[in-house]
């Protein structure tokens, strides 16, 4: 089998189609302004929020770029000729990241690069929220709109239209539990970037962005011709939300539906081989943390049919497939030279309703992929009248590569305080 097939990119679908952290940018911040309520940068309203498709492959025309949104002067020198290639996603990147750091005053732009193999990256990022795990770089509620906007563009220049929509709807997640949740965590909304190494398009540096749910280290190597997102963390909670104007939030739907998409494609051997019981596990491999990469258990690769294998591509891609169609073949390239040797195991609910049960866990670990899905058990006191915000309606997930976690640039090291970080304090998070 190739991955010939898969190689127009991510094959799931975002059911939210639209640059909402852009749009809220423009819509809810002053010209110059330092918002001071951590809800500034993720609040907006309903009518801000573009109309979803269920489906949906691509934003909508009407999507707006950040740039676009806060200020004619933050311009990127964005490539045409490289659409849909790694040097193109890296030149964008690096372009992007430049125009950001020309807003920033000397001091913000100290506080916002790090070395290249600083150890810090490998603490700075986690699923709890970060008045609890400091992360590194700038909180974008202290930059200006304009800042903001030029912060926000590296992370649309680096990913795809249909990741670039996901991840600011796992950050519109956060929005709507700070506005209709029980939860009292004042850091939802808060979101910080960081480079490592000097943006360039020719040498080695690091992109993260992150907050709670969502963490983004993108290793980007122009000299390789090359870009990786190991490790990243994507979540959502709720994993599906309706805005006032009726519009559906489902961030990671994809994951969802390519699991079920191959676990329903298993024979009932298989289906035995694979599944480790009802319950519904955490997961092993925390962000910001080291892993020992368990393998070996449920049922592996070799054992899949021809289909079935092109299945777990899919499922395996709505983490690997982040960027460009030329970055996200050659991920898959890779991993399917060892899928062979890769385990799967799956536990919790074995049919797709979200109305049944406390969701699903499944792992997927091998030489040069370890993914886990974990529905989280609990709503960790963000509660929402009518919404599901534990079980099926908490996600938390961990992509990684046991071969080439950060590019090679960094050691994960031992998690300090609540799940890492940089001198986090100890306690108990109340939104995990």
């Amino acid at each position: 089998m190739t991955t010939s097939s898969l190689s127009s990119g991510r094959r799931f679908r975002v059911r939210f189609a639209s640059s909402i952290a852009a749009l809220t940018l423009a819509g809810s911040l002053t010209a110059c302004s330092v918002p001071t309520d951590p809800s500034a940068l993720a609040a907006g309203t309903s009518s801000q929020v573009a109309t979803a498709t269920a489906g949906a492959t691509a934003p909508s025309s009407t999507t707006t770029s950040a740039t676009d949104a806060a200020s004619a002067d933050v311009s990127t020198d964005v490539s045409t000729d490289n659409a849909g290639t790694t040097a193109g996603t890296i030149a964008d990147t690096a372009a992007a990241a430049d125009a950001f750091l020309a807003t920033l005053t000397a001091e913000q732009q100290e506080q916002v690069l790090y070395a290249f193999d600083d150890a810090t990256k490998t603490t700075s990022w986690s699923n709890f929220p970060v008045t609890f795990v400091e992360r590194a770089g700038l909180n974008l509620t202290d930059l200006t709109q304009e800042q903001q906007a030029a912060a926000l563009a590296v992370l649309e220049s680096l990913l795809s239209d249909e990741a670039y929509a996901e991840v600011t709807a796992i950050m519109d997640g956060d929005r709507y539990l700070l506005e209709n949740s029980t939860s009292t965590e004042a850091s939802l909304g808060q979101y910080y970037i960081a480079f490592f190494g000097d943006p360039s398009d020719a040498g080695a540096w690091e992109v993260q962005f992150g907050g709670h749910h969502l963490g983004i280290n993108a290793s980007l190597d122009g000299s390789a011709d090359a870009v990786t997102f190991a490790p990243t963390h994507l979540g959502s909670q709720p994993a599906v939300h309706t805005t006032a104007d009726g519009t559906e939030v489902q961030p990671l739907a994809g994951m969802y539906e390519t699991a079920f998409a191959f676990y329903d494609s298993l024979d009932a051997e298989q289906q035995a081989a694979l599944y480790q019981g009802t319950e519904v596990s955490d997961l092993t491999c925390a962000p910001g943390g080291t892993c020992d990469y368990p393998t070996g258990t449920g049922i592996a690769g070799s054992e899949l049919t021809d289909e079935q294998q092109h299945l777990l591509l899919d499922v395996i891609a709505n983490w690997v497939g982040l960027a460009d169609e030329q970055t996200t073949a050659d991920a898959l390239t890779e991993i399917e030279a060892t899928l062979d040797e890769t385990y799967i195991t799956w536990s919790g609910a074995t049919t797709y309703d979200m109305t049944q049960g406390d969701g699903i866990y499944f792992q997927i670990s091998g030489p040069d992929i370890f993914i886990e899905f974990a529905n989280q058990q609990g709503s960790a006191g963000a509660d929402v009248t009518g919404v599901v915000t534990g079980g099926w309606g908490h996600i938390h997930t961990i992509y990684r590569d046991p071969a080439n976690d950060y590019a090679g640039s960094a050691v994960q090291a031992e998690a300090t305080g609540i799940g890492g970080g940089m001198g986090a304090p100890g306690g108990t998070p109340p939104n995990g």
